[in-house]
């Protein structure tokens, strides 16, 4: 059941270790990360009256968080060009698996997975990490469903050839089982 508006600030706090994947996906830079999910906070809790209820509310920020990450962008675009760097063990560390060898292959399909474009790693987040449905993915990135299925597809194929699983590995990672 979707929270009331009068519960909204602490069920948008409920919400932040999504944000902050979502964050880091996004902008591959811890400090950048953090300064967009206060961001989307701050905005959201100033819009809050906005937020429709019986509407998700994860979708919401979801869309707020990836509109000011645009804006981010496009500012930077006219006013210089900025690097990327590698930030991995940020999202490592906020997993919860304990098991070495899970954590290495993780860790290793974690650095494929950011080394893909912007839109493919928005894509695999929020259809593959945050269940979302192909609509739900593709309202929140406002692109039609079919370039969304195209982005996730492209991003399989790259993921597929980069980590050249053998065999007996192919069934550990299988991003084709997700259904919708």
């Amino acid at each position: 059941m979707p929270p009331k508006k009068d519960h909204l600030p602490q069920e948008i706090s409920k919400q932040i270790p999504r944000l902050r994947r979502y964050a880091i996906v996004l902008t591959t830079i811890k400090e950048d990360a953090e300064d967009l999910l206060q961001a989307t906070l701050e905005r959201a809790i100033a819009k809050k009256h906005q937020w429709q209820e019986n509407t998700h509310l994860d979708r919401w920020l979801f869309t707020i968080m990836s509109s000011i990450w645009k804006n981010e962008l496009r500012s930077r675009y006219t006013r210089q060009g900025n690097g990327v760097t590698d930030n991995i063990q940020d999202i490592a560390d906020n997993s919860s698996t304990k098991n070495l060898e899970g954590t290495f292959l993780i860790n290793q399909v974690l650095n494929e997975v950011m080394k893909l474009s912007e839109d493919q790693r928005e894509a695999i987040l929020l259809v593959y990490v945050e269940g979302l449905k192909y609509q739900e993915a593709a309202d929140i990135l406002e692109i039609p469903t079919g370039t969304l299925m195209s982005r996730l597809a492209r991003a399989r194929i790259t993921l597929a050839k980069s980590l050249a699983f053998n065999e007996e590995s192919t069934n550990i990672v299988n991003f084709n089982e997700h259904h919708h």
